[in-house]
């Protein structure tokens, strides 16, 4: 078959090619047409103003035609495109473009930078056009939810932003509208740079960098490229239909959407100002900015300094705690106050002092709890000011911390403002909703956003008590400064009285240290019970020198004995009976030397008449030094001495000086598998003594010295094993230990601060079987210990450890304690332990003293604990002791468990077979919804032999937000080992292997 065509000739061909060509641009003018056209000024783009110079239109093959109007019309990519920078200082810099409003072409060839000016200009604007009356009519499209994504920060996840070219210009399925994007520079980078170096818009700049250091074309298309070249506040623009003047006025139709580096606004219809970064959005608006949503039916705001309001707006505000931010690197040495911990309850009891875990140089207060990473806050308002980027001031509000769905509890309030600056919320006019329930109304509410106290009133707490009746306690706080601060806790108990507490914090830099100081203070007016008032104090103050030199100060006193028994909960307390009053000053700048003075004395209380306490003696003073080389000449020599003055109230006790010298020397021999260490000593000790009355006989000047010889040897023996499937390392270690020491007469010497030892492991390798110096036993002796543990050899952690030991003695027993008797055999009572993981969570400890020659058990305990998991515990131990000093024989019994997915119990069982009553009683339940928690827990305690009080908390806990009634988070903490609060994460044991 022939073509007829092809015998046309060739200009006929290059005649039909050039009328085609000119043909296809009408598609084109008609296009630019339909939409009205964006006005570039120069300025906006960083560039001088220059005359408009006329430029070609793009190629024929570039240009699409317009649709017919019954179809989605396709809308054109309206971009603002710079002058490129001269290659040479001769060149000078082209015109700007005034506005371009044609699709984009294909592909172009790269441009080289070399190439002339002319040859280089991006699209120049077409003449001033006046915006048409009626743009085209196109479907009506779907607002778009915008992609959570975009919350974060763009340059965190580059590959979740779609491309910007394509996003504009890809051509649309059928059915679906197009969109127009413009993207806008910084309002703080509108001010035109210098000619020889203008800022070049990502599409553009990507095309002319050079290609050693050209990105990927993927990279070059992204927001994130073009908002990093433009700057980081660089301002993106996209709907259906976009009007206005670009450095005046924006106006985004349908599916408008507006970006930033991390802000997201979306909205019906919008309108943007560039000059002043201000925008404007009517139906439908959302705005997010990072994890904060906040949506409406209309919003205005200056976006970079966040000014603006939102009407009929719900919101979501998600914020990392300021102080959690910047206290992670100090966090270590960071002080914890006692009262701000998880359980904080303002009990009547007088509390014990409170103390610090602070460094030196530490000067700002952090409660135990420590801020949570992030507080989350979310409601609705009728109306919604922002007044900088962290202050929010709502009205006619609703606030919870629930989770988006669940509406358990809410606060509504008049006028609330949220400042994220100092992490604050207040409000007035304030009503909490507890499940449709209002349950607490305020004229006005403060409250912490981060968990922290705040000046003002706290929540309340109340519960009841045998002794003292209902108890309601309204505490304030008064943040003085950022290292002190004060609580103010009134409390009134219906059967006594009016109760005064207060707390004082305060810490601070002092010589190169720090210093911090807690004080307690308590007065009871007028004890409707006791008919007496009553009152407590306890000052504490701890404080760090950089020269070497420390401090500190304890100080405890009560009116009477009955204060703790009749006004505490603690177990810890109620059992109380010697104050400690003391003061120290010690110096350990000499290095391998330290020197210590301490001034000490007692309150000694008598809560039980049935056991009467004997008053201890005052040190007035009490100087002690301590030193030690441990490589003197291959040698570890170390120094004792001591020097003391005893002191005591009673006229008719005995009263002294003690002085204590005692230095060693020790030559250690050690290598991997064994170790042999022989130490010679001596101990000199000297008495200054004055007895009562005048018909006294004994010696008022004692000397004592005896010398005392040891070695102590060990091996450790290792080799692999397994056990209940699993490989450990198994360890087998001897140890013998060689203790002579001469006997001496001591029974002129009066007893000041010295008592009988407690057996155990640790102590029958020590030189004496008594605590203090008045009392030095004579010793020819052999100690044999053998011990095996079970080691984790990835980890290192010790799995179970089992231990065996006796004493065998070579002469008999000749020191005793005035109305004891000495030993009676040739060997010491048998003691074995364990304690470690037997079954997967479940962990056991045993103790055992057996008397060898009678055949009985002197005393032993056991114990097992099950941990499943957080939330899931069980505790059981049996004790038991015939030493007629301390006689126990007791079961104890507590735990934590879930009934239920959200509730759970929680109990303790102490009873005692010898008084033949339960020592203490705990019971209660916890029913966690997820955002509050309410807790209920009674307690019966044994305060004294035929004493006991019950005490009853019922507390109601807000999420993130504040507890109502009397806290047993304390109590349970104390009394049940292990327990976790329900709504805070728990970390597990490091010992809890699968």
């Amino acid at each position: 078959m022939t073509f007829r065509f092809r015998r046309k000739p060739l200009t006929l061909i290059f005649c039909c090619s050039v009328a085609s060509t000119l043909v296809g641009g009408l598609p084109a003018v008609a296009q630019a047409q339909t939409e009205p056209p964006l006005r570039v000024d120069p300025a906006l783009l960083g560039l001088p103003a220059a005359p408009v110079v006329p430029v070609p239109r793009p190629p024929a093959t570039a240009v699409r035609g317009v649709p017919a109007e019954s179809k989605p019309v396709q809308a054109p990519v309206i971009e603002a495109r710079p002058v490129p920078a001269p290659t040479t200082a001769a060149d000078p810099v082209q015109a700007a473009t005034d506005a371009v409003a044609t699709p984009l072409p294909e592909p172009r060839p790269e441009v080289q930078p070399e190439a002339p000016a002319e040859a280089t200009l991006a699209r120049e604007a077409e003449p001033s056009v006046p915006p048409l009356a009626e743009p085209v009519q196109e479907s009506q499209p779907v607002i778009r939810p915008p992609d959570q994504s975009l919350a974060e920060p763009l340059a965190a996840e580059p590959a979740a932003s779609a491309p910007l070219q394509d996003h504009a210009s890809a051509t649309p399925s059928p059915g679906e509208a197009a969109t127009t994007t413009v993207a806008a520079p910084p309002p703080a980078e509108q001010a035109a740079p210098t000619p020889t170096s203008p800022p070049l818009p990502a599409p553009l700049a990507a095309k002319q960098a050079e290609p050693a250091a050209a990105p990927s074309a993927a990279e070059r298309a992204t927001p994130q490229a073009a908002e990093t070249e433009a700057g980081s506040q660089a301002t993106f623009l996209s709907a259906q239909r976009i009007s206005g003047v670009v450095d005046r006025e924006l106006i985004a139709e349908e599916s408008a959407e507006l970006r930033q580096i991390d802000k997201i606004l979306t909205a019906d219809r919008m309108t943007y100002w560039p000059v002043d970064d201000e925008v404007e959005a009517v139906g439908s608006a959302r705005f997010q900015q990072r994890d904060d949503v906040v949506s409406g039916s209309k919003m205005r705001m200056r976006l970079e300094d966040q000014f603006g309001f939102f009407d009929d707006a719900s919101y979501f505000v998600k914020r990392q705690s300021r102080t959690a931010a910047g206290a992670k690197s100090a966090e270590a040495g960071a002080g914890d106050g006692a009262s701000t911990e998880p359980g904080s309850d303002f009990n009547s009891g007088f509390a014990a002092p409170f103390s610090y875990g602070v460094v030196p140089w530490q000067t700002y207060l952090k409660d135990r709890d420590g801020p949570k990473a992030t507080t989350e806050g979310r409601g609705t308002a009728q109306r919604i000011d922002f007044e900088g980027e962290n202050q929010i001031r709502m009205s006619s509000a609703t606030y919870t911390t629930c989770k988006p769905g669940n509406d358990d509890w809410y606060l509504r309030v008049a006028d609330l403002q949220l400042d994220y600056d100092n992490e604050v919320g207040s409000g007035k006019d304030a009503t909490v909703h507890f499940l449709g329930v209002p349950i607490l109304y305020s004229p006005w509410l403060s409250f912490s956003l981060n968990n922290q106290r705040k000046s003002g009133f706290l929540t309340p707490s109340y519960g009841s008590s045998s002794d003292s009746g209902f108890e309601f306690t309204l505490p304030y706080y008064w943040n003085i400064a950022p290292n002190m601060d004060a609580t103010f806790e009134p409390t009134l108990l219906t059967k006594r009285g009016l109760l005064l507490g207060t707390d004082v914090r305060y810490l601070n830099a002092a010589y190169g240290g720090s210093y911090t100081s807690t004080v307690r203070a308590e007065y009871l007016p007028n004890d409707r019970v006791a008919n007496r008032d009553r009152w407590g104090v306890a000052l504490r103050h701890s404080q760090v020198a950089a020269n070497g030199f420390s401090g500190a100060l304890n100080y405890n006193r009560v009116s009477d004995s009955d204060y703790y028994t009749d006004l505490s909960s603690e177990i810890t307390q109620t059992s109380e009976t010697q104050l400690l009053q003391q003061g120290l000053l010690s110096y350990s700048g000499g290095g391998w030397w330290t020197a210590t003075a301490n001034v000490q004395s007692f309150q000694t209380l008598q809560p039980d008449p049935q056991n009467p306490v004997t008053p201890a003696y005052q040190l007035m003073p009490q100087i002690t030094v301590n030193a030690r080389q441990p490589d003197f000449h291959s040698t570890d020599s170390a120094f004792f001495g001591q020097y003391t003055d005893f002191v005591r109230p009673d006229v008719s006790a005995v009263e002294g000086q003690r002085t204590v010298i005692q230095p060693q020397i020790s030559i250690p021999y050690v290598t991997p598998g064994w170790y042999v260490t022989p130490r010679l000593g001596v101990n000199v000790t000297h008495y200054a003594l004055s007895y009562p009355g005048s018909a006294n006989v004994l010696p008022t000047s004692i000397n004592r010295s005896l010398p005392i010889f040891s070695v102590d040897s060990g091996m450790t023996f290792e080799r692999p094993s397994n056990w209940f499937g699993r490989d450990y390392t198994q360890t087998l270690e001897p140890r013998l230990y060689y203790l002579n020491i001469p006997y001496e007469d001591q029974n002129d010497i009066p007893i000041f601060d010295t008592a009988l030892a407690d057996f155990n492991f640790a102590q029958i390798f020590s030189d004496n079987q008594f605590s203090g110096w008045d009392r030095i036993n004579n010793a020819n002796q052999l100690t044999a210990a053998l011990s095996s543990r079970l080691i984790n050899p990835t980890s290192g952690n010790e799995i179970m450890r089992g231990m065996v030991g006796q004493r065998l003695y070579f002469t008999d027993d000749k020191v005793a304690l005035p109305g004891a008797t000495t030993r009676e055999w040739d060997r010491s009572d048998f003691l074995a332990g364990f304690t470690g993981q037997v079954l997967p969570r479940v962990y056991a400890d045993a103790a055992l003293q057996y008397d060898v020659d009678n055949r009985q058990a002197e005393r032993y305990s056991i114990g097992a604990r099950y941990f499943p998991e957080t939330g899931k515990l069980l505790n059981a131990s049996y004790s038991y002791n015939t030493q007629a000093v301390t006689p126990i024989k007791q079961v104890d019994i507590a735990g934590q468990w879930p009934l239920t997915g959200r509730l759970q119990a929680v109990g303790r069982y102490n009873y005692s077979f010898l008084q033949k009553q339960p020592i203490e009683i705990i019971g209660g339940l916890e029913y966690n919804a997820g955002c509050w928690v309410v807790r209920v827990v009674g307690q019966r305690l044994q305060t004294t032999e035929a004493d006991a009080t019950t005490r009853a908390f019922v507390q109601l806990e807000l999420s993130d937000f504040s507890r109502l009634g009397s806290s047993p988070i304390n109590l349970l903490q104390r009394r049940i080992p292990g327990y976790g609060v329900a709504n805070q994460p728990q970390t597990d044991s490091a010992l809890a292997e699968q």
